[in-house]
């Protein structure tokens, strides 16, 4: 099998990277883009080719208001014929729990190309109750839209835990919420408490979540969710999770803190490509996430004999300089 090499890190400072491969044969990217103001969207129709791809800012943070700081995350999503852009947004105000106040909120564009048309402000998604949340992610399965994310409640202790519901339509959720996991083993819990992040992958008659746990510096980590995909997705008892991380920091590779994964397919469609970011170096002083130096990866993974996926260790670079 011949393995498709990318040449990585395939953006710079794009933290939660996110790929999806339409049916028109483009590669759409978004991530995290410093500064925090704005939604950028780009596409290419190879993966190499992404980090030299035109880009355009399709949404801009308001000037106020609880859409005004704090741009993280975005994933763009075809639903029903209509393209969406799920993200997290803050209001900067200090007076609640925490000082940075994320919700989630979705955009709608109907044009057939999303760097045309208007993107339409939809609202913020309303869960069961109000807290910090972020990095939501939706994936269709029977017929059904699912949408997973991850919320603070405040009675478990912790930053974030994860969460799984039915939708009525791309905006608004319906029926149960249902806790699929917390933080609970200590590579989850380095620096904070966290699993956050999910993203789907169905294969082997199995849906797959994978997540991140811990601090966003070199101890950010991928774990993994498993439920049959015959089982009711919003029974927590139809989900498992592994003890162990699935993807770590390789010292050898100089790749640390790999996470907040997406999945996408390779150019030919025969292989499954992770999506990742990654620092080429520990974090050496201070909050993390004011380092840019997140950079968006792919690699080809593969499946093991129990139809799980295998995703090896964060490749080292290749044919770029970071300064």
């Amino acid at each position: 099998m011949n393995t498709q090499q990318y040449n990585n890190p395939i953006v710079l400072e794009r933290a939660d990277p996110w790929v999806y491969k339409h049916t028109d044969g483009y590669y759409y990217f978004m991530g995290s883009v410093p500064g925090y103001q704005a939604l950028e969207l780009r596409r290419a129709k190879s993966i190499n080719d992404l980090g030299t791809a035109e880009t355009q800012a399709i949404w801009q943070a308001h000037d106020t208001g609880n859409m005004s700081e704090l741009i993280w995350a975005p994933e763009i999503h075809y639903i029903n014929g209509k393209w969406y852009v799920y993200f997290a947004a803050s209001d900067h105000s200090e007076i609640r729990d925490q000082k940075h106040h994320h919700r989630m909120f979705v955009i709608e564009n109907d044009s057939a190309n999303p760097l045309e048309g208007q993107w339409e402000e939809k609202g913020q998604i309303k869960t069961q109750f109000e807290s910090f949340s972020l990095d939501a992610t939706t994936f269709e399965h029977q017929d059904k839209l699912y949408y997973v994310w991850a919320q603070l409640d405040p009675r478990i202790p912790g930053n974030s835990n994860l969460y799984i519901s039915e939708m009525e339509n791309p905006w608004t959720l319906k029926g149960k919420q249902t806790l699929l996991a917390i933080p609970e083993y200590d590579w989850e819990k380095i620096g904070f408490w966290v699993n956050e992040a999910p993203a789907v992958i169905k294969r082997n008659n199995k849906i797959f979540i994978t997540y991140s746990g811990s601090a966003t510096d070199e101890n950010y980590a991928m774990g993994l969710l498993w439920a049959d995909a015959d089982s009711d997705l919003l029974d927590g008892f139809s989900w498992h999770k592994s003890e162990e991380p699935v993807f770590t920091s390789s010292e050898k590779n100089a790749q640390y803190g790999p996470g907040h994964n997406s999945f996408t397919r390779n150019e030919d469609d025969t292989e499954d490509v992770l999506i990742f970011h990654a620092r080429p170096e520990k974090n050496k002083v201070g909050d993390p996430l004011d380092n840019p130096n997140r950079h968006a990866n792919a690699q080809v993974f593969t499946w093991d004999k129990e139809g799980f996926p295998d995703f090896g260790e964060p490749t080292a670079y290749r044919e770029r300089t970071l300064n």
